[in-house]
């Protein structure tokens, strides 16, 4: 490989750095499609189950465990291979695979076949996120890396909730098939956008002093897992987040079917109103939690950041617990938004702060290994425990079994609390030692 010269390094470096804000944008766009493509199945769960003739365990299975399984477990290789090619030609690629993969479950005849295009989408999703983290990190400096993250993971609450508008909007009209066609689709045309126009950064452009222009040794991925595993406040952030996102999982694949079911709301009804007013709340959220952390962080030490979500995420436990336990619409409807919009800050802290413990040739393996976890138990146990539960609650609870499924997963949420917080514990005394 050709080795530029410092003046090339600093001109490269000075454009990454001058375009860093339309990476970012271009980045979360492709997260934004990721949870889109990835969560319009929600919506369209009870007009699948009707016409295919399936059951709540089968539906938490298409939306967890079958495509989890394959998207946190096919990361591990594909952040291995990001630390060493190049990172935007691996997003487009995997863009393309799981955008023609949702197309194509508009196609799908029995469970098999869509279980089939479900683990495709899997498998192309496993290339984004990984890549994307490293990005950032190398673009955004350890001060200003949470508010970054920040803006990045709206596009979780975003793409889940213009899923749900555009998906629902269609299937009302034409069908759940064509849906599934329309969302998928555009992807490849965004993929081809990303290869064209994004600009990689070098590796470890904004970390603090900077790092040498001469290409670093890549550690092995055995090192990098090995190296995560000796970082403590890192080990309980991910267990926090893999807690936290269960919870979310389980309320964002089975919500709509939860109004429906037990508020009586239409598809179309849900996809007007529950979402866009979910997905709006909590980008607010994650933005102006994500800005809040990186001021915390500078003016008290980045311990600070875990126990700002630790306080949010104990704050919006008794209104996710409402949204479940009442039967009054409005009411219903008030304490969901009130839970987004303070639990929905938890993703940029998180991953920023994983992102500034881990070693700058690490960084996508950290993040693949980080996502791994979160979405092998989160992912894949969220949605598909709680189709489970919300089965064998039936002959005691009838059609209000899912509300009870829901709530079940939701009282989790205290178990993260204390993770997030022994991450504070744990970075506040590393930052005493440097003192």
């Amino acid at each position: 490989m050709a080795t530029l010269s410092p003046e090339a390094h600093v001109s490269a470096d000075a454009r990454a750095l001058r375009l860093r804000s339309w990476t970012l944008a271009l980045l979360t766009l492709v997260y934004f499609f990721s949870f889109m493509d990835r969560y319009i199945l929600s919506i369209l769960l009870e007009a699948i189950k009707a016409d295919l003739k399936l059951n709540d365990t089968q539906l938490g299975l298409l939306s967890g465990f079958a495509f989890a399984i394959f998207y946190a477990t096919l990361g591990i290789p594909v952040a291995w291979l990001a630390d060493r090619t190049s990172r935007r030609d691996i997003i487009a690629v995997a863009l393309t695979l799981w955008s023609v993969m949702t197309a194509l479950c508009g196609t799908a005849a029995n469970f098999t076949q869509l279980l089939i295009y479900r683990i495709g989408v899997g498998v192309g999703e496993a290339g984004s996120s990984p890549p994307s983290h490293s990005i950032i990190a190398d673009l955004y400096p350890p001060e200003k890396r949470a508010g970054a993250m920040g803006i990045y993971s709206t596009a979780v609450v975003l793409g889940g909730g213009f899923g749900a508008i555009i998906g629902g909007v269609i299937a009302s009209a034409y069908g759940w098939r064509w849906a599934m066609a329309a969302v998928g689709l555009p992807g490849v045309l965004l993929a081809v956008i990303v290869r064209l126009v994004m600009v990689e950064p070098r590796r470890g452009l904004s970390d603090p002093g900077g790092v040498p222009h001469q290409a670093a040794a890549t550690p092995s991925l055995l090192a990098g897992i090995s190296s995560l595993a000796r970082c403590g406040p890192a080990v309980h952030l991910i267990l926090a987040v893999t807690i936290t996102s269960l919870v979310g999982y389980a309320t964002a694949n089975f919500g709509p079917s939860y109004l429906q079911r037990s508020f009586g709301m239409s598809m179309l009804q849900v996809s007007l109103i529950y979402a866009p007013a979910v997905a709006l709340t909590g980008a607010v959220g994650g933005v102006v939690g994500g800005r809040i952390a990186d001021r915390l962080g500078g003016r008290h030490g980045i311990h600070a950041q875990a126990w700002f979500v630790a306080a949010l995420k104990l704050a919006a436990l008794p209104f996710t617990v409402a949204f479940y336990l009442v039967y009054d619409l409005p009411t219903a409807f008030v304490a969901i938004l009130i839970s987004f919009l303070l639990a929905s800050s938890y993703l940029g802290p998180s991953f920023a702060l994983i992102q500034s413990l881990a070693p700058t040739r690490m960084r996508a393996v950290w993040a693949a290994i980080t996502l791994l976890v979160i979405n092998l138990i989160g992912l894949g146990l969220g949605p598909s425990i709680t189709g489970i539960l919300s089965d064998l609650f039936r002959p005691t609870f009838g059609e209000e079994s899912l509300r009870y499924a829901l709530v079940s997963a939701s009282l989790l949420t205290p178990w993260a609390i204390f993770h997030y917080w022994r991450a504070g514990v744990l970075l506040k005394r590393q930052r005493s030692l440097k003192g």
